[in-house]
């Protein structure tokens, strides 16, 4: 106990004791009481402690491509592989007609193509269940040119962004395209149909010509293969590995966590995965016609 303090504590005790003494004088420490002063001054030039909340730091909310609508994003890019010839025979894959809601008509005229009328597609969407409760966040389409394949991806970032999609699949699709898809015919088309229907939108995809993948490869491997996904095509006939590739499982969690204000890191990998479906949908095209 300093020499100040116990000074002080005398000062306050009742009495001075039976003999009536005088009160002891004040301790003479000069360096100790210019100490306690000293204190009190930096304390009252300092002002009371104010606790100042760190920053969170802000989500990365960076898109690819650009938005060309509010809340629906472009982006396009090119792949020098896969490189389809100058003309494609695809009578061996789909035979020659097709139904469709005028009933049985031809898919293509009679020999080769060009494989420039094929339109490659694939959605990510926000569960598998289907129905009208399901929507596609994103549409992938990709088409052939004379040195590889142009891709380009739709997202919308909100919720109010899907008509504008659909607006631009439509003028998207050009004029009378091959629609091209691993499962579509069943999952990924009837799907874009429910979506345009409520957007009362003019549905011309159940006319087009529609060939499914799913359905040649499944002919040719589904007594060597466990199962015939698109992912085990890759891995058993394409030669293709995908590298910390995201499950397409996770793909709706990715996207309701942007659509909350979170990071865009989770739903950029969707759009790569989306991007190698349709590289992959395209190899295996041309893998069917060696």
């Amino acid at each position: 106990m300093s020499a100040a303090l116990h000074w002080l504590r005398q000062q306050r005790s009742p009495g001075r004791g039976a003999s009536g003494s005088p009160l002891p004088e004040a301790p003479q420490q000069a360096d100790e009481w210019q100490d306690v002063v000293a204190t009190l001054r930096r304390l009252r030039e300092r002002g009371p402690r104010r606790m100042v909340a760190a920053r969170a730091a802000a989500p990365d909310r960076a898109l690819p491509g650009h938005e060309i609508a509010p809340g629906l994003w472009q982006h396009r890019q090119h792949r020098a592989w896969p490189v389809a010839p100058n003309a494609l025979d695809l009578s061996g894959l789909w035979g020659t007609r097709h139904p469709s809601r005028r009933g049985i008509v031809p898919i293509v005229g009679n020999g080769p193509i060009d494989p420039r009328r094929l339109l490659f597609f694939d959605t990510e969407t926000t569960g598998l269940a289907g129905g009208t409760g399901t929507r596609a966040f994103m549409v992938g389409l990709a088409r052939f040119e004379s040195d590889g394949l142009t891709i380009t991806q739709y997202t919308t970032a909100t919720m109010a962004a899907e008509p504008a999609m659909l607006e631009a699949l439509l003028a998207d699709l050009g004029d009378a395209p091959i629609l091209v898809s691993y499962n579509g015919r069943s999952y990924d088309r009837p799907l874009l149909s429910a979506r345009l229907r409520l957007a009362r939108r003019t549905d011309p995809l159940p006319d087009l010509p529609h060939l499914d993948l799913l359905h040649p490869t499944r002919r040719r491997w589904r007594t060597a293969w466990p199962n015939c996904r698109l992912a085990t095509v890759e891995r058993q006939w394409l030669g293709i590995v995908r590298d910390h590739d995201l499950p397409g499982s996770e793909a709706p969690a990715a996207w309701l966590t942007y659509l909350r204000g979170g990071s865009a890191a989770l739903l950029r990998r969707v759009g790569e995965h989306n991007a190698q479906d349709l590289v992959s949908l395209a190899a295996l095209l041309l893998k069917h016609l060696d």
